[in-house]
């Protein structure tokens, strides 16, 4: 074969490699999360659970305003009737949890809707304890709420936790059309005394270990 047909076919290649990722990428961002949304709601939700993101006590960054914006169209759209924020205070001083509740809060969500749970610190205890608290408190009609990308990696580990919980990611035509304005909290009241970091606690092997769900116990609801 030909130097010029090895590269004609190597351009192919690369051209169709881009074309399905960014029609991967599509499908997963900005359609699946509106086919799950209506499968989800069909009846409303009693929870949703939302997990954390680091929070540095001035501002939230755009990846915790999406999440809560989020909950807060959820709820005041009337398809859940209820929230737990979860999220312990990770890399940063301040709770995840209470800092995203703080926030809800400020936008309207009565908080006897609002339940929070502060021992997650990563994605995959976010979903199994945020699910556990939601059995305790018993609600049955259980998703969890966050971005496409993170709904994406945590799909995987509803089926190996067997955890009867729908996925609403953020439907980004939604929140595209709404007005995201910022809101101040008295974020002192996330701010916790006795904190490490969870880069002085764990060696990166234990995070990722912990990561994939490494601190639940399997096979047990």
């Amino acid at each position: 074969m030909s130097f010029l047909k090895i590269k004609r076919y190597f351009i192919i290649i690369t051209i169709a490699g881009f074309i399905f990722t960014f029609l991967n990428f599509y499908y997963n961002t900005f359609l699946l999360p509106g086919f799950l949304l209506k499968d989800a709601t069909a009846k409303p939700l009693d929870v949703i659970i939302v997990p954390g993101v680091q929070y540095n006590g001035l501002k939230w960054n755009i990846v915790m305003k999406w999440r809560v914006y989020w909950s807060v169209y959820l709820y005041k759209r009337g398809l859940t009737k209820n929230i737990i924020y979860s999220g312990s205070a990770v890399y940063s001083r301040y709770s995840e949890a209470i800092s995203m509740s703080l926030y809800a809060i400020e936008m309207g969500i009565p908080s006897e809707h609002i339940f929070l749970e502060i021992k997650a610190q990563h994605t995959t205890e976010n979903l199994y304890y945020g699910y556990q608290l939601a059995k305790e408190k018993g609600f049955k009609n259980i998703a969890f709420a966050t971005d496409p990308f993170q709904s994406n990696m945590v799909t995987p580990y509803v089926k190996k936790f067997k955890l009867d919980v729908s996925l609403v990611p953020i439907y980004f035509p939604i929140l595209s059309n709404a007005q995201m304005k910022d809101f101040e909290i008295e974020s002192s009241k996330a701010y916790q005394l006795n904190f490490i970091s969870i880069e002085e606690r764990e060696t990166p092997e234990e995070r990722a270990f912990y990561s994939k769900g490494g601190r639940i116990p399997l096979g047990n609801e």
